[in-house]
């Protein structure tokens, strides 16, 4: 049964991929405006418009992280990752891969070696960070996801995923310093400088 299951689920993972890079390939032809980024959740295309406030946040967390981790952490910005769930091609804001991380057979890297994945909040596509794309972290199991909402002025951590949620979440106002220490990242995060919307 084990193994007619593990096929089963190898054919479903294949189908999906195909069908993501089929969309995604259509997109690439389609004029998407400069400044905007484009993902695929649960099938349907979203885009969002890149703001500085937006990419202020994303260069102060991946500033730390390579102030952590060197120069050389895979850490990545609106890179496309295949995550658990029907037709989701994420492109997170921030991701940060094991450094043991290789892309598969098809050019994408694995969720399977995201340890962090970092959210900024815009107002059109915050559904989708903090419900569908939130599900399908935890449901890869990825160990720490972090929404930055400049509009709340606010972090929610969520970690500790079991069964496909995540059963610990911390929330912390902007100009708190977000103690990390402990988990995959194991470093102090200091918000005092995020800007709000």
């Amino acid at each position: 049964m084990t193994v007619l299951h593990d096929r089963i689920e190898m054919a479903d993972a294949d189908a999906n991929t195909e069908a993501l890079d089929e969309l995604f390939e259509r997109l690439e032809r389609m004029p998407v405006p400069e400044g905007f980024k484009v993902e695929i959740v649960g099938g349907y295309v979203f885009r969002a418009p890149q703001r500085d406030t937006h990419w202020t946040i994303i260069r102060r967390i991946v500033r730390a992280l390579e102030d952590r981790f060197g120069m050389d952490v895979k850490a990545f910005s609106d890179v496309r990752i295949d995550f658990p769930g029907d037709e989701n091609g994420f492109c997170p804001d921030v991701a940060l891969l094991k450094d043991t991380a290789e892309k598969d057979d098809t050019g994408h890297w694995r969720h399977q070696d995201v340890e962090f994945v970092a959210e900024v909040i815009s107002k059109g596509t915050a559904f989708n960070d903090y419900g569908p794309k939130k599900a399908a972290y935890a449901e890869a199991e990825v160990p720490l996801y972090l929404i930055a909402d400049p509009y709340r002025g606010r972090c929610f951590i969520h970690s500790d995923p079991k069964d496909g949620t995540y059963t610990t979440e911390t929330r912390v106002d902007f100009g708190t310093d977000l103690d990390l220490t402990g988990t995959v990242l194991d470093l102090v995060l200091a918000t005092g400088a995020f800007p709000r919307d």
